[in-house]
């Protein structure tokens, strides 16, 4: 990097704080906070739920996995977060809205304590919370990793560097600041994917044009779809994965759907955000893909190689507009992410603490919301430190084995609980398909794995604890459900497509009518 490269990184950093300090005016509570009032366009919602979702691990860890087997990076990866998440808008994104605009909770796992019981409630916010120290911790080291090979700084301190900016912003603005950083982020990680999939398009002419590089021995395998560990059950697993996580299960996206003004709001942001996980990642992997002719990673796993191959490929300021992009998408998901566990905390599990939480105001609420977002982002930025120790391995095994294996048994009881399918399944459900479902990812990840030769394939390594959480949930339903007329009744009003009926205007039995909103100015 050279100062014209320097000035951009810099220039994007005070950019990200000042849209921050604008967004502190559009915050009034936590509500606004949270899920910006109800009052973000269907539109800037899909762009911020698509952004959310990536990380600099794409550079690197997604990256190693292109250098090293092509095109099933894309298939297995971005292609099921698309189909689930097409899947989700009519299945998930109006009912999840309906969460904020119905029930008026400010977090995705507020109503479990109606839906379920208070006991359901904690232990899936403590664990989710705690799971997503761990994921952001992985996002921050990947970032640090990029920024070590550009310009030569620590871990440690490119893991300072980051989550100090993006505390500043998220922390001020809340989730409207995300989304308009993301909104930007969104322009340069556009022009950035361009310029780089441009530059490797010229390179390509000494290697048989577009078309014909294909048949290059470097590239042998690389355009087949489901190859090495990346097969037709792992396809399948992480399809289901991804469909529970990008719909709401990791929390961050749910708040996506909650922001829109209405249902239909919130299916037409999901709508934008599959589309562009359809199409937006070709453009980004096609050089991950053709890197193996271009650079030679230094890394065993490859992770190293599209930072190399950026290096190698553009100019000076192009350079640092890449860069910026590496930033963008870590700091999008970041930041998307302690918001959503900032919610998680002061709604859901400070007043089941404190009895002066329960009692506080939209000025103490608000507070406390922006110092616990704080906390979460030290404590994953301390976590991030000890991603390539022994206790963790290396980042793209935290982000597939422990996001993916692990996120199932939160998931599970918080997405079907919306749907009027699985309304038998209740409180012992709920508790025995979680708790069993993290038991399986321990004996399958560790004892187990310890005892197979060759080790459990990664497949079922994340796979096995979603199934075994899924059927305990749909099974014990049946054979002992727990359906109460209040259960219904929040089941009716979460699913009612009708915004104007009576089922959706009444309270829940023993809820008070809610106070109505005074106006935005």
């Amino acid at each position: 990097m050279n100062g014209l490269d320097w000035a951009v990184l810099i220039g994007y950093f005070g950019v990200m704080v000042a849209i921050g300090v604008w967004s502190h005016k559009r915050v009034d509570n936590v509500s606004d906070f949270f899920t910006a009032g109800g009052r973000m366009p269907w539109w800037l919602s899909g762009i911020s739920h698509h952004m959310s979702g990536y990380s600099a691990v794409m550079f690197t860890g997604y990256a190693g996995i292109a250098y090293t087997y092509g095109v099933t990076s894309f298939v297995t990866w971005s292609f099921p977060i698309a189909l689930g998440i097409a899947i989700g808008s009519r299945l998930f994104a109006p009912r999840i809205n309906r969460l904020r605009s119905r029930l008026h909770v400010a977090s995705p796992l507020e109503y479990l304590k109606n839906r379920y019981d208070l006991p359901t409630q904690q232990a899936l916010a403590w664990s989710g919370m705690l799971l997503k120290i761990v994921d952001v911790g992985a996002k921050w080291a990947a970032i640090a990793t990029l920024l070590s090979v550009f310009t030569g700084v620590s871990l440690n301190q490119g893991i300072l560097i980051t989550g100090a900016v993006t505390a500043v912003y998220c922390t001020i603005g809340g989730l409207w600041a995300d989304a308009l950083t993301e909104l930007g982020q969104f322009v340069i990680q556009l022009l950035a994917g361009i310029a780089m999939f441009v530059a490797v398009v010229v390179e390509l002419g000494d290697y048989g044009g577009f078309l014909g590089v294909w048949d290059r021995p470097e590239l042998d395998g690389h355009e087949k779809p489901l190859i090495g560990p990346y097969g037709t059950v792992f396809l399948l697993a992480f399809l289901f994965i991804k469909l529970f996580e990008y719909n709401g299960g990791m929390l961050n996206q749910a708040q996506r759907y909650m922001a829109t003004a209405n249902a239909r709001e919130a299916s037409r942001s999901a709508r934008l955000s599959a589309v562009l996980w359809l199409v937006w990642p070709l453009v980004l992997f096609f050089p991950m893909w053709m890197s193996p002719l271009l650079v030679d990673a230094k890394k065993p796993d490859g992770s190293d190689a599209y930072a190399l191959m950026t290096e190698q490929l553009l100019p000076h300021g192009l350079l640092g507009l890449v860069i910026v992009g590496f930033f963008s998408h870590t700091m999008a998901m970041c930041s998307s992410d302690a918001n959503a566990i900032a919610a998680v905390f002061t709604r859901d599990v400070a007043p089941v603490l404190s009895r002066r939480a329960r009692r506080w105001t939209d000025h103490a609420g608000l507070v406390a919301a922006r110092l616990t977002t704080v906390v979460f982002l030290g404590l994953s930025m301390a976590v991030a430190t000890q991603v390539n120790s022994p206790a963790f391995n290396d980042i793209i095994t935290v982000v597939i084995k422990w996001v993916a294996g692990l996120m199932g048994p939160i998931a599970i009881p918080m997405m079907l609980g919306l749907l009027r399918a699985f309304r038998r399944s209740g409180p012992t459900a709920a508790l025995t398909s979680w708790a069993l479902g993290l038991l399986a990812f321990w004996l399958v990840n560790y004892p187990i794995h310890w005892n197979v030769d060759g080790g459990v394939p990664l497949q079922y390594q994340v796979s096995i604890p979603l199934a075994v959480s899924l059927v305990l949930y749909v099974v014990i339903g049946w054979v002992k459900p727990e359906d109460t007329p209040e259960r219904d009744a929040l089941i009716e009003r979460i699913n009612t497509d009708d915004d104007g009926s009576a089922a959706a205007a009444l309270p829940l039995p023993g809820q008070a009518e809610p106070t109505p909103s005074k106006p935005v100015s």
